[in-house]
């Protein structure tokens, strides 16, 4: 198994779509959101275009339940031809699509995952969470914008927040799978994925104690992952991203705007 403190990763891009009609999608007029255009561009060819030059990202996979027909599109269809981009097919779960590339891959740790909503990551992102999820030692790292951070240049958008002691965060949407322990993390996850959206919910899961103190704001982000780690056996971390863009993923008609007007002033 490859040192994770040395070695490139293999990064899992999530580009499949959920049960249903996905309403984004079905906004803009295309079948899967990962299509979808910002800038001129599908998102799903924008994130693997900016992993796959990224001298720290060894391959990457793009998962989804019919990832060729993804790539059959004019502007992805670079992607079939890039000798680093390769991908899997896999069913309606994300974590269980991550699981499956995962277990397709046993030598190559460490995996960073992201989604191709993810549009506005950038090398300068990648590199400072890489970096962060590295030096933390921990088997899984999550990468978290602090409010302060992004409300200073984004003052009238919204996100989600995690509010912890001190401080609230928004994901964003960055992964980090430092070596097999990291299993227990995803194997977990699919047990609560229905639940992603309710933050209550998946502290539940974690036992009343982590709940309650999460509710009433008793732990930093640190000690409330920390904690939620142990519970699974593992050492996990968050890490903090100095960059306000990167909790933006485009999942509304707003999302969108706003990430295409940062791309434009790019």
């Amino acid at each position: 198994m490859a040192d994770a403190t040395k070695a490139k990763a293999t990064a899992l891009l999530v580009a499949g779509r959920r049960p249903g009609t996905d309403p984004l999608a079905a906004h803009f007029g295309v079948d899967d959101k990962a299509l979808i255009e910002v800038a001129g561009e599908p998102m799903l060819s924008r994130v693997a275009r900016v992993l796959a030059d990224d001298p720290h990202v060894l391959e990457v996979v793009v998962l989804a339940q019919d990832p060729a027909a993804l790539m059959r599109h004019p502007g992805t269809a670079w992607m079939t031809a890039d000798p680093r981009i390769t991908s899997q097919a896999g069913g309606n779960s994300v974590s269980g699509a991550v699981a499956a590339a995962i277990a397709a891959r046993p030598e190559s740790w460490p995996f960073l995952v992201t989604a191709a909503d993810n549009v506005l990551v950038d090398p300068a992102t990648l590199a400072a969470f890489a970096a962060g999820a590295v030096a933390s030692g921990g088997d899984v790292a999550l990468g978290l914008v602090p409010r302060s951070v992004f409300l200073a240049q984004f003052p009238g958008a919204r996100r989600t927040w995690l509010r912890f002691r001190g401080e609230a965060y928004s994901g964003a949407n960055l992964f980090w799978l430092a070596r097999p322990a990291a299993l227990a993390a995803v194997n977990f996850w699919q047990r609560v994925e229905v639940n992603r959206k309710r933050v209550r919910a998946i502290a539940a899961a974690f036992g009343p104690g982590l709940l309650v103190a999460y509710l009433l704001r008793l732990l930093s982000a640190a000690d409330a992952i920390g904690r939620a780690g142990r519970k699974l056996g593992v050492r996990a971390v968050p890490v903090d991203l100095p960059t306000a863009f990167a909790c933006i993923d485009v999942d509304k008609p707003e999302d969108h705007a706003l990430a295409e007007a940062i791309l434009i002033g790019r």
